[in-house]
């Protein structure tokens, strides 16, 4: 209130200079920025039991001002994609696929966000991204009321903007510290129902949770937890199906190795589940994990995992598990696929490679990466070739 009582105080004239001032700073680095000072000053209003029409318009958007300030989501790290097909195929020819992709964005205090990126990708492994302006929204929560709540909640794109510029915030109590590593699938319902599930993990500043992000058409996008002993641990990978009637996902339970776990509900995943792989070669002695969704191929499930041996690093592996009963593991790389080298090995978190997710496109694979969580790299395959490196 003293700040609000410190700008009304300003004679007209000098609060017409000071937001010139501002917007002389600002104006050009935000998207639609006296809007936002606008609206930033009517929750101020709101919050503050203030009589709106007692200060000039240039007073209020002041008043907003000073209650904003920038933040660059992805100044510290850049890291960890997904990647699945749009739901927009429209204009799609000769085998191309168009395509959404994740990233997880850390800013000052380590606070992870989700941030997009859209593309094309070609059946020769070929790409192109779609271009980024230089600002970005964030998504604003349905229900005001629900800030800072510990339950499901509901956030919309802004309107006006694209894909790719949009940004996922923590909103809720739990996810205070940051959204990491989403994993997103195409999931289908059946009947050519088709929805958009990513699951992610929410850190509270001391706490995890896995937690559920849900979309049919990438505009709106439902934020909810998953319930039951499983959804305390991270790195919970949905299959893109039901396996056997059930939801089936692939999660590190103790810390080191990889189960199989099932569930008759979405949100609630109370299985211990049973164990399938173990760390075996070397270079995943410390740990594995997996790396994305399970991607159905003629010769089983195709599941990229990642393990971390001597001095932490990270490199990534695949297995093949079976179609039908996906506990059996037909076969898995004895060396790894892709591996920190040179230069790839500097960076914020060094001697990483590291995916939460990869495309098929025809019979190739597009697996978009982290490079020690400062820049994003791409690799393709073939998925014979792929499954030839497996024994």
């Amino acid at each position: 209130m003293r700040l609000v009582e410190d700008v009304a105080g300003l004679t007209d004239e000098r609060a017409e200079i000071e937001y010139e001032r501002v917007l002389r700073d600002f104006n050009e680095r935000h998207w639609q920025t006296e809007r936002i000072f606008a609206n930033r000053f009517a929750e101020v209003a709101e919050n503050l039991e203030l009589d709106a029409g007692s200060f000039s318009e240039t007073k209020q958007r002041l008043i907003g001002a000073y209650f904003c300030h920038e933040y660059t989501f992805a100044a510290a790290a850049l890291m960890n994609p997904s990647i699945v097909p749009s739901p927009d195929q429209s204009g799609m020819q000769d085998g191309c696929v168009r395509f959404i992709m994740s990233l997880r964005a850390v800013g000052e205090g380590h606070i992870s966000s989700i941030a997009f990126r859209e593309g094309i990708a070609e059946p020769d492994g070929s790409f192109s991204l779609w271009p980024q302006a230089a600002f970005a929204t964030s998504v604003e929560l349905e229900e005001e009321s629900m800030f800072d709540s510990d339950d499901a909640v509901i956030v919309h794109r802004n309107a006006e903007s694209s894909l790719s510029n949009t940004v996922i915030f923590p909103i809720t109590e739990q996810q205070r510290g940051g959204l990491e590593d989403l994993r997103l699938v195409q999931f289908d319902h059946g009947g050519g129902d088709y929805e958009w599930i990513g699951t992610y993990t929410a850190y509270s500043g001391s706490s995890i949770r896995s937690e559920l992000l849900r979309t049919r058409d990438f505009r709106a996008f439902g934020l909810e937890p998953i319930l039951g002993r499983a959804g305390r641990n991270k790195g919970m990978a949905l299959f893109p199906e039901k396996i056997g009637g059930k939801y089936a996902m692939v999660g590190r339970q103790d810390g080191k190795n990889l189960f199989l776990i099932y569930s008759d509900h979405l949100d609630n995943w109370d299985d211990d589940g049973v164990l399938l792989m173990e760390p075996k070669y070397p270079w995943e002695f410390i740990q594995i994990g997996n790396c994305g969704s399970p991607i159905r191929t003629d010769a089983g499930w195709l599941l990229l995992t990642h393990g971390v041996g001597a001095m932490r690093k990270y490199a990534l592996g695949c297995a093949l598990l079976d179609l039908e009963d996906p506990s059996k593991v037909i076969a898995r790389t004895v060396e790894p696929v892709l591996t920190a080298e040179n230069a790839d090995r500097s960076g914020y978190v060094p001697n990483v490679v590291y995916t939460c997710g990869a495309l098929k496109v025809g019979e190739q694979l597009l697996i978009p990466y982290g490079i020690s969580d400062s820049t994003v790299g791409f690799a393709s395959c073939s998925i014979e070739g792929i499954l030839g490196l497996m024994a």
